[in-house]
């Protein structure tokens, strides 16, 4: 047992000094597959801008229509999660601008922490299920995304935040989703 969980480990860290490629998630990689199976649920920049992405998987189910529905669910899942990752940053953000000397924003905070963290939950408003792919094994993929813009843009619909929050969290969106990138890209590595 030993010597096995031995050579699990030289394995392990043989493949991490190999050659510098493209960041992959710590997912099975799939050769045929397209890249976005390889690389995971996150919040990436590229030539559409700056985009959330989910990949649902669900395997087992013989029925391709509910394997497709559950698919298309945990991708929109994935994006949840990661919008809630988005709103503590962007919570954090709001909080430091704020409370710089002002002891009385408190409540005011926690206020705009629960209107973003409702606004994280609520229906995922402008997600889109854009590309499927199926392994030769039966396992289905979906890719869902939802791009910075739509996210802005669903600020307006938030009857809960005041004006002034609504354009300090549009405000500081980018910055926000840059941290979640680099943050997420140093969890790849």
């Amino acid at each position: 047992m030993k010597k096995m969980l031995g050579i699990a480990v030289a394995a392990g860290l043989m493949a991490c000094g190999g050659s510098k490629g493209p960041e992959m998630s710590n997912q099975v990689l799939h050769a045929n597959g397209p890249d976005w199976v390889n690389r995971g649920s996150g919040a990436f920049g590229g030539d559409k801008g700056k985009v959330f992405y989910g990949v649902g998987i669900a395997s087992g189910i013989r029925n391709a229509a509910m394997r497709r529905s559950t698919t298309d669910a945990r991708a929109r899942a994935e994006i949840a999660k990661i919008l809630d990752t988005y709103v503590s940053v962007l919570n954090k953000d709001y909080m430091a601008s704020t409370t710089a000397g002002d002891m009385s924003a408190s409540s005011e905070e926690q206020h705009v922490e629960q209107a973003l963290k409702t606004y994280s939950q609520m229906e995922l408003s402008g997600v889109q299920i854009i590309d499927h792919w199926v392994d030769t094994d039966g396992t289905e993929y979906a890719l869902a995304s939802l791009d910075m813009e739509t996210f802005k843009g669903n600020m307006d619909k938030m009857k809960e935040l005041n004006a002034k929050v609504k354009e300090q969290v549009r405000a500081n969106a980018d910055k926000a989703f840059d941290e979640l990138n680099a943050e997420e890209a140093k969890h790849q590595k």
